[in-house]
């Protein structure tokens, strides 16, 4: 027995309507857990491009002021040589910073085209012998104030406590994702099992009369996917304002030392978008299957 769109709609919709608060449960709670898991993925990729300048044992950048001379970089250079306390440097001309900086700020085109690359600062990124906290702050402040100097930026001061508090955050996003997607998986077995029974003796009927399993199954399974694609659809508003609101708001485009690549570019926004609803899928074809396969051919 072949199945219609429209009867497969119809079915759906009255099953939703029937179990309508518990169904509301189930799409919120889809909903705050899909979000939940999205914003995990969004703080990590906000905190790898925000550290991004720290990899390799990086611990203090040296940012030259745009119009340094040539004497005011030599005497930093030869500073930087001859410290013993100084593993290795490497020099970030105004090209390579301004690449990075396109590549930062990629999702704001009047950004890059408002900002030459003449304007942007070169920089010193030191990885010292020793990464004590204490040892890299002593040898920081050592550039501090010098000739042609903009400023010095140690990634103790405010990396290290970015990523710190990134890490807090993250696990408790992750944690409180993964509770509530199994909540919502239940929920959605409940509501299925739910529109089944209040249904029993008409899906008695409807196989005494012929119809398949696939064909008693489908509206029901659908049923599952519709409440999992609206929290997906909550979940995605939800993770527009994150990144709108609050991690935009980390972002400090005047001060380009520290937080200015604390942001989620539009393919990573993308990315996140893409996996949330997988997941939503995922969790809609369990909780149903479960169900159908438990409840409807007992």
């Amino acid at each position: 027995m072949a199945i219609s769109p429209r009867y497969a709609v119809r079915e759906t919709a009255q099953n939703l309507w029937r179990n309508i608060l518990l169904t509301a449960a189930t799409v919120i709670t889809i909903g705050v857990s899909l979000w939940l898991f999205g914003g995990f993925f969004l703080f990590n990729y906000a905190v790898g491009n925000a550290t991004a300048r720290w990899e390799g044992g990086i611990e203090f950048v040296v940012w030259m002021n745009p119009d340094a001379t040539p004497a005011q970089d030599a005497a930093i250079q030869t500073a930087l040589k001859e410290s013993p306390e100084i593993k290795g440097w490497t020099y970030v001309n105004q090209q390579q910073a301004y690449e990075e900086f396109k590549k930062l700020f990629a999702d704001t085109p009047e950004l890059i085209a408002a900002v030459p690359a003449d304007k942007l600062p070169p920089s010193y990124r030191v990885v010292p012998t020793d990464p004590n906290a204490d040892v890299v702050r002593e040898l920081s402040n050592q550039f501090k104030g010098r000739p042609g100097v903009r400023s010095v930026v140690s990634a103790d001061e405010t990396i290290r406590a970015i990523q710190t508090q990134a890490d807090k955050i993250g696990i408790v996003f992750f944690v409180g994702s993964i509770i509530l997607l199994a909540a919502a998986t239940l929920l959605i077995l409940t509501n299925i099992v739910s529109a089944i029974k209040s249904r029993g003796e008409e899906i008695e009927i409807m196989k005494v009369v012929g119809a398949t399993n696939w064909f008693i199954r489908i509206p029901f399974m659908i049923e599952g996917l519709s409440q999992a694609v609206v929290g997906a659809l909550g979940a995605w508003a939800g993770l527009w304002a994150l990144d709108n609101w609050v991690i935009s708001g980390f972002n400090d485009t005047n001060n380009l030392a520290l937080l200015d690549g604390f942001r989620v570019t539009s393919s990573e926004f993308m990315q996140t978008s893409v996996m949330v609803l997988g997941i939503a899928v995922l969790v809609s074809v369990i909780g149903s299957a479960v169900a159908v396969a438990r409840y409807l051919d007992a």
